[in-house]
């Protein structure tokens, strides 16, 4: 099976209130995401608001049909509230420090076993799946089985960086991760600066990959090829890596 595509929406939601008002209508775009063939999306609400609303979240909860992905850092309330309150199919769990202009680092899922376990517990317990943004380190994917999560999301902005140096070991430590990942029992899922250039590589070579999460290069290659053609193009890189 083909992995699965969710698109990240954040930046949608960054040109919108770069106006103030609601052009482009996020929910409108998350739909039309849909209408072009994405099987999810994803959003990444932080404190300050600053692309995602927390009303988004409930917005697109009540509209969107596919797998509603929401990502963030579990040491905030109010977002494990807004998670809690809307039952998303998967919580992506993500150590973003406040202020941080990006994800840029996984979970150190031995210092924070405990904590994560609590964690992953009260997502489960909600019937939510829980998915635990890591980096491709063997001993990391090991500490996250023992927190009991659903999931696991390989961040690779280390694979999209030396991709053109050196494809072949650039996606080793991830192929690595990815079979202790399937031995462990744990889902698969990625996420970090995929693109049209780098993703079918990735994907015929990291075994088990269920889903990737991609925003950034997605809505930036929509400004040229339009963002129904790019959600094709990107499935299609997904499709092929499959044979």
């Amino acid at each position: 099976m083909a992995t699965k595509l969710s698109v990240n929406i954040n930046k949608i939601a960054t040109l919108r209130n770069s106006r103030g008002g609601n052009n482009p209508d996020l929910v409108k775009v998350a739909l039309d995401c849909e209408a072009f063939g994405a099987e999810g999306i994803t959003v990444h609400p932080r404190p300050d608001e600053r692309h995602i609303r927390y009303q988004d979240v409930y917005d697109l909860k009540a509209a969107i049909s596919t797998e509603f992905n929401i990502e963030g850092n579990c040491r905030e309330q109010k977002f494990v509230d807004l998670v809690l309150a809307n039952k998303p199919a998967q919580v992506t769990l993500v150590p973003d420090a406040e202020g941080q202009i990006t994800s840029n680092h996984g979970w150190d899922t031995g210092k924070h076993r405990d904590y994560l376990r609590e964690m992953v517990s009260v997502f489960q317990g909600a019937g939510i799946r829980v998915s635990i943004f890591v980096d491709p380190v063997v001993e990391m994917i090991q500490g996250a089985a023992e927190t009991g999560t659903d999931r696991i999301e390989l961040y690779t902005e280390a694979y999209a960086h030396n991709y053109y140096e050196s494809r072949e070991k650039a996606v080793l430590p991830y192929a690595a991760a990815a079979r202790r990942a399937h031995e462990l029992g744990l889902g698969l899922n990625a996420g970090h600066d995929l693109d049209l250039h780098n993703l079918r590589f990735f994907a015929q070579q990291v075994p088990g990959l269920l889903e990737v999460s991609i925003g950034h290069a997605l809505i930036c290659d929509a400004i040229y090829l339009g963002l129904e053609n790019t959600i094709q193009q990107y499935l299609h890189q997904l499709r092929e890596s499959a044979y």
